[in-house]
């Protein structure tokens, strides 16, 4: 069960490996195991709130079956998603949504 933390950030145990997740909402879960005053814990936040301005400009969206970024549909099963003929885990950093969240995790 999620319960609020701050602003719309909120406390869910997530998937193994995963930390925190953007929500089509704007919301933001993150993973009780993340100390949100820790230097991993702010990277996790900026990271994050990268996602929801994409998705807020409607660059990037996502289904449970599809990922969409900058207009062009990519399937979406079994926390992986197909990218250039090729299934890759949901975060893998190759993704160009990812690489953007990446950068803004040491942007000021």
């Amino acid at each position: 069960m999620a319960f609020k933390l701050r602003g719309n950030i909120f406390r869910k145990k997530l998937e193994k490996n995963t930390l925190a997740e953007a929500n089509m909402d704007g919301s933001i879960s993150v993973d009780p195991s993340v100390n949100l005053d820790s230097p991993l814990g702010k990277r996790v936040i900026k990271h994050e709130k990268e996602h929801i301005k994409q998705i807020k400009s409607g660059r990037g969206t996502y289904t449970d079956n599809y990922v969409t970024w900058l207009g062009k549909k990519y399937k979406r099963k079994d926390g992986k998603i197909k990218y250039k003929g090729k299934w890759k885990h949901d975060g893998w950093n190759g993704f160009p949504w990812e690489k953007e969240a990446i950068r803004a995790e040491t942007n000021k």
